[in-house]
């Protein structure tokens, strides 16, 4: 049980024992019977407090039983080497301490289509029994919601653990583009090519997004498993460049951007990263209010790594792997680990996850409709 729920419980007690507004103790303890009424409260105290403490410890000895000896498998929808990959890993090397009976923590990579296939196999397949954590993403929601056809389940019906870091999308080009500033880019002869996984996700969405707010010439070519896939295809000059995140980048290109083999030409966010406050922001190139609106959409992606379990996944289980969450994201050693390898944890916890996306059901017919225009292209 909670805080919040042993407050409320206590406090449905305290109701049922009226009290004096000029002496502020019972009214029981006032009448004749002064002892009594004393020996009652104290009792009704001593009860609720029983209560408190025995309904709270089944849940515990309920989930060692259950996730002693036992493993989670953490499932990746994306390709090993990637951000979310590498932050998963991270997070499932200090999981298993935070979990009722401290189980094995394993990882697992189910690619293809950008996520969805996880997302689809974690909401028909997957056993709701509180060992599978699917590693996907937030924007996947969207594509739900403007009709794509391959995604067949409701994000609504997830429980959420939580998120473990924040994304701020950059775009980066090769050498061989030509392209060192945003007005060589408006000013090229050609689309420049984007590389990009699949829709659902930033590398494929955010630029569309900007396309469509700004106009800028590209040309998004779609079909790559992971991060890691699309910024070797820039490194090779098949493609000319890679909208991510800059906390890719930073680990896996900071030499070639250093060099400037590498160039970083455009943050996709509503605010600079404090690291790369020289590139200039996209939304001062939106002009009209329907660009600004578009790219205030870029938000949802701004915290797109998502865990989830299965629905009907109990809620006991469910609750104990979002403590773990916060947990694990608070763990001194995973912060140092984190630290030493440079990667960024900006968590949220599930509750707050699972708050976001009922909130992008409320769209309205017009927003998806547009879109449903930009994304689907």
């Amino acid at each position: 049980m909670s805080r919040r729920e042993q407050r409320h419980l206590w406090e449905c007690t305290i109701r049922l024992v009226p009290y004096s507004q000029t002496t502020g103790i019972p009214a029981l303890a006032r009448n004749k019977n002064k002892t009594v009424g004393l020996v009652i409260v104290q009792l009704i105290t001593a009860i609720t407090f029983g209560m408190v403490f025995l309904s709270a410890a089944p849940l515990r000895v309920h989930a060692e039983d259950f996730y002693k000896g036992k493993t989670i498998k953490f499932v990746v929808g994306y390709s090993p080497g990637g951000l979310f990959d590498s932050l998963t890993r991270l997070v499932a090397r200090h999981f298993g301490k935070h979990v009722p009976g401290n189980p094995n923590v394993i990882v697992d990579n189910m690619t293809g289509a950008g996520g969805i296939i996880l997302g689809n196999h974690l909401y028909h397949v997957a056993k709701p029994d509180g060992l599978t954590v699917g590693a996907w993403a937030t924007p996947l929601i969207l594509q739900q919601l403007i009709g794509t056809d391959a995604i067949t389940f409701d994000g609504r019906r997830f429980g959420y653990l939580g998120a473990p870091g924040a994304e701020d999308a950059v775009c980066a080009f090769n050498e061989a583009s030509g392209i060192k500033t945003v007005d060589d880019w408006f000013a090229a002869k050609r689309p420049i090519k984007i590389g990009a996984i699949a829709p659902g996700t930033s590398t494929s969405d955010v630029p569309k997004l900007f396309q469509a707010a700004v106009g800028l010439p590209m040309q998004i070519i779609e079909g790559f498993k992971g991060g890691a896939e699309v910024r070797l295809a820039v490194e090779n000059a098949e493609v000319d460049g890679y909208c991510g995140s800059w906390q890719s980048v930073k680990l896996t290109w900071s030499q070639a951007v250093t060099s400037g083999r590498i160039r970083l030409v455009l943050q996709m966010t509503l605010a600079s990263h404090p690291e790369i406050k020289q590139v200039p922001l996209a939304v001062s190139y939106a002009k009209t209010n329907e660009a600004r609106r578009l790219l205030r959409v870029v938000s949802v992606y701004r915290n797109p790594y998502i865990y989830s379990v299965p629905p009907a996944t109990p809620a006991d289980r469910l609750q104990i792997l979002q403590k773990a969450f916060v947990d694990t994201v608070e763990d001194a050693e995973l912060l140092a680990e984190a630290k030493k390898s440079r990667q960024e944890i900006e968590p949220l916890d599930g509750p707050t996850i699972a708050n976001t996306i009922a909130g992008l059901y409320e769209f309205d017919s017009a927003t998806l409709a547009r879109l449903r225009e930009v994304l689907k292209k």
